[in-house]
């Protein structure tokens, strides 16, 4: 028998205002479990009133999901959302969303729910933790289904050299060209390089990444959707780049640079191998993750 719902508790302010930074997921052979968290965000306000608009879906069932999850009652809201992350570029767009929601709707009701817990409700309704535990915990992080993800500090140092193509790419298109299953020597080849991977950045030991970023399960498949791939991550490795990899399902390409002085020209070589019309954003880590900033 279910419980009855609970009487709603609004904290004193009636707007809260979140910020979700950007994220880079797979990292190559880490598929669905590997994400760390960028400095570029989307800022989501949440506001206690009848909204102006119709809701948009993702934000409806957001809402429905944080509701249900925390047994209180629903109430109106409107939202907002601005920032710098772009929409269906493999950059978790989705999960600031998401999170944006779930979190403003927690902060104005008084917290119910633990900082877990809405990670539990956000990997659950994207249908896989990679770019929600580091969006909403930062750093780079190692996820496994909804237990608690693994968290590792990015030195400041580094930057992550974003290709953003002008043209959007779909996850459940970007899934649909994946193989139904794969060899045994790649599979055995993908764990290595992605135990390697989650080596380097607990121990922050980054020049164990070069040549880890290899992946055999999803990015040579991708690249009928991304065909200049293999020519951009090259380019960028040849020039002084640590790797480079597919962000999440694409498009972006995003490679890694040892320090800021080698990032402006792997960048530029980057964008030769690519279509006109593509974007290069240069960032660093985002090691604190989401959070409010007024409310």
């Amino acid at each position: 028998m279910m419980s009855p719902r609970k009487k709603l508790t609004i904290s004193i302010s009636k707007s809260v205002t979140i910020s979700i930074p950007g994220t880079t997921a797979n990292l190559g052979p880490g598929f669905d479990s590997f994400g760390l968290a960028l400095d570029l965000a989307n800022l989501v306000t949440i506001t206690q009133k009848e909204p102006t608009t119709s809701l948009p879906p993702m934000v409806e069932a957001t809402a429905e999901c944080f509701f249900n999850g925390s047994g209180l009652i629903p109430f109106p809201f409107d939202w907002k959302i601005k920032g710098s992350v772009p929409q269906a570029r493999g950059l978790g767009s989705s999960v600031t969303v998401r999170l944006g929601v779930l979190m403003g709707l927690n902060k104005l009701c008084g917290l119910p729910l633990s900082r877990d817990g809405i990670f539990r409700l956000c990997a659950e309704l994207e249908g896989h933790p990679d770019n929600a535990a580091p969006a909403l915990f930062g750093g780079f992080t190692l996820a496994r289904s909804l237990a608690e993800p693994l968290r590792y500090t990015v030195s400041s140092a580094l930057r992550f050299i974003l290709l953003i193509p002008n043209f959007e790419v779909a996850t459940p298109d970007a899934r649909k060209v994946m193989p139904k299953s794969i060899s045994v020597s790649e599979s055995a080849a993908n764990a290595a390089d992605a135990a390697v991977i989650a080596v380097a950045f607990a121990t922050k030991r980054y020049h164990l990444l070069c040549g880890a970023f290899g992946d055999r399960l999803h990015q040579p498949y991708r690249t009928k959707l991304v065909p200049f791939l293999p020519d951009v991550i090259k380019a960028a490795e040849l020039n002084g780049a640590i790797g480079g990899w597919l962000s999440g399902s694409g498009s972006t390409i995003c490679a890694l640079a040892p320090d800021a002085a080698s990032a402006p020209h792997i960048a530029r070589m980057m964008k030769i191998k690519a279509p006109k019309g593509s974007k290069i954003v240069i960032c660093t880590a985002d090691n604190q993750g989401a959070t409010v900033l007024k409310g």
